[in-house]
Parts: C-alpha cells; structure tokens; sequence
C-alpha cells in the first residue's frame, strides 16, 4: 500500500527563492491552461488533450515566455496536466467546475519528477534547485510516488508517496459502530468517547487571540479608508501574517488529534468499522450550528479512517444516508419519529434508555447491508 511521507524542508535563502518561483510558474501555467479551455469552449471546439497544449506551451518557452525556463521543466508540464485533470473530474461529476489559483489564497505548491528525486542522508535533490536538507530522514533506496512541495505559511514541506508493507493483524470478531457529532466527535460502541477538540482550553485560547487580531485589521482598514477604497498598511499586512499562522496552528492541532483518534480505533483490530455517511453539505445550511460543523472537519476524520482500515486490513463500512441510527431503539427497533437534536437521552415506549449518541453507535455496530 502506498502512503505519504511529509517532511519539512530547510531551504537557504537562494533556494526558497528558486522554491516560490517554482510555484509562482506553477499557478501561472495551471491559470493559463484553464484559460485556454474556457476560451476554446467558448469558440465552439473540443475539450484540448493535455499533450496539445503541452507542444504549444513548448513553442512559447521559445518566444515570449521565455521566462519559463527558469524552473524545471515538469513543473510547467504537470501544471497542465493537473488543470486538465480538473476538468475531466468535473465532467465526471466527481468535483465541482474548476477555478482560477489565486496568488493571496491558494496554497503554494508545486511538482518534482519522480525520476530526478534523489535521497541521502537528512536531505533530498529538488530539481534546479539542489540539495535541500530536510527536519527528516526520507525513505531510501524505494520507489516514489507523486513528490510535490509545498508551503504552509511558515515552513516548506515535501510529500511523496512510499510502498509500506501492511503488518499481518489477527483481527478479533468485534464490530465497532461509531457515530460522529458535534458534542462528541466520535463515540463508538465498544464505549470508547473521543471529545470534541473544539471545546479544550488551547484552541479556546487560540481562537479568542484570532478574535482579537481580526478586530485589530478591520480597524484599521476602517481608520486608513480613502473614500470607498480600503488601503492596505504595513502594519495590516504584518497583522494578517499573525492571523495567517494562528489558522495554520488551529488546523495542525485539530489534524493532529483525528490522526490521533483514528490510529487509536484502528489499533483496537476490530473485524469490521461501520460509519454513518453525513450529508455534511445540508447540515452547513444550518447558520447557527455551520461553524461548529465545519470545526470538526468530518471529511478529514473519514478519510482518514478508512485509509488506516485498509491498511490494516479492516472491512470498512459507510451506512446508508437514510439509515436512521440515531431514531432507532437498539432493543425493540422502534423509530422514534419525535426525537429533536436537543434530547441528548433516548428514551424508547418499550422502557430503553441510553445516551443518543452511544444508542446510535450501537445501531451502526448491528448494521447490515441489504
């Protein structure tokens, strides 16, 4: 099975400026190549392979963007591939219409061929920019996969996949349901309860000096404003640098705690994992409860699990949507049509009485597909 290996790098300060040109060309090419799409669209042609563009991005390297020349070769090229990649998903139906990068808001990142990768000791040969020494031993002497770098607002990282072998598990006959919320992130039926990470001192710390420094910036948009035009001070951009790395952090810490709880439900070696599939877009439309919902990053945490099950070799379940685990009495089967989102305790005709989210877990363990 392949999985990711992230590690930062410690460039010096000639190759951090080779590293943002890179990407800088990368955004540049995957924009330019969306725009020749949407132009040739427009002019009633076909959708254009990756390889045409591709020999006409060669031609203008020869003339006017020449310029281009400055950064490896398949940065440019995986460039186009990936903005065309982004359309055939969205012909697909897989994702939504792809849209242009932006300088202040994409993430920086950008393509390292495989076969120019080279590894030693504490640091890794990026082409046209040289040996970077890394935090991290990478793995040696193996097969890699998809290398990319990329800069996170404070540090720049490298993540390529690597072949690991999946350990042999004697699994147990358990099944584990587990539900996932917003008072719990998850509580599973062998009673295991992982709380929400939201409501711990340090993110609430955190947040309120994000608080603080956003109220800082929009004051001072509002004390520098020029007529109906904000302008922007050195003092506002130093600001929402700070602000930038206390996202950064809020982000980390949250990752870190569902690497944390997954790694630990899978270690439990159950023979089976079923999860309820969330319509997470319709519970958005909710304003009062869209933000805590977002917090929780549900996405990540069933990403996350069900590559670790597969890893470790445990049969992953997703619930059907319409299954409903949390109505449902565990004891008689009777669907309680009336309970709210405010009763925390079921409580059913014939007499059972549980927690909600535990009830709802154990229905998700006795789930069996039609």
């Amino acid at each position: 099975m392949i999985l990711s290996n992230k590690v930062r790098l410690k460039p010096n300060k000639l190759q951090e400026t080779q590293l943002w040109k890179s990407t800088g060309i990368a955004r540049f090419i995957y924009n330019w190549t969306l725009n020749r799409q949407q132009e040739n669209y427009k002019n009633g042609n076909k959708f254009i392979k990756d390889n045409e563009l591709r020999k006409e991005l060669t031609q203008l390297k020869k003339s006017e963007l020449s310029w281009l020349n400055e950064v490896s070769n398949n940065v440019t090229k995986q460039a186009v591939k990936d903005a065309c990649n982004s359309y055939k998903s969205f012909f697909k139906k897989l994702s939504s219409f792809p849209k242009f990068k932006s300088k202040k808001k994409t993430k920086p990142s950008f393509y390292n061929d495989t076969s120019k990768l080279k590894v030693k000791e504490f640091s890794v040969l990026i082409e046209k920019v040289g040996w970077v020494r890394t935090s991290e031993q990478l793995p040696m002497n193996t097969k890699y996969t998809n290398p990319r770098i990329s800069y996170d607002g404070k540090y720049w990282y490298i993540s390529v996949g690597t072949e690991k072998v999946e350990p042999k598990i004697h699994h147990t006959i358990e099944i584990i349901g587990i539900d996932v919320g917003i008072k719990s992130l998850a509580v599973c039926s062998n009673k295991l309860s992982f709380k929400n990470i939201n409501k711990t001192s340090i993110v609430k710390r955190t947040k309120k000096r994000l608080f603080r420094l956003q109220r800082a910036v929009s004051r001072k948009y509002e004390k520098n404003k020029k007529g109906g035009v904000f302008v922007k001070t050195s003092n506002t951009i130093k600001l929402e640098k700070k602000i930038k790395l206390i996202h950064r952090r809020l982000k980390n810490i949250r990752q870190n705690y569902i690497h944390q709880i997954t790694t630990k439900i899978a270690k439990t070696k159950p023979s089976k994992i079923v999860v309820e599939d969330l319509n997470v877009k319709g519970m958005m439309k909710n304003r009062h409860l869209s933000k805590a919902i977002a917090e929780q990053c549900f996405a990540e945490f069933m990403r996350q699990i069900e590559y670790k099950c597969r890893f470790y070799g445990i049969e992953f379940i997703k619930a059907d949507r319409y299954y409903p685990s949390s109505k449902r009495c565990n004891r008689c089967g009777n669907i309680n049509k009336n309970l709210k989102l405010k009763d925390r305790i079921y409580k059913c005709i014939c007499g059972y009485t549980e927690d909600r989210d535990l009830n709802a877990s154990f229905n998700l363990r006795d789930y069996k597909l039609a």
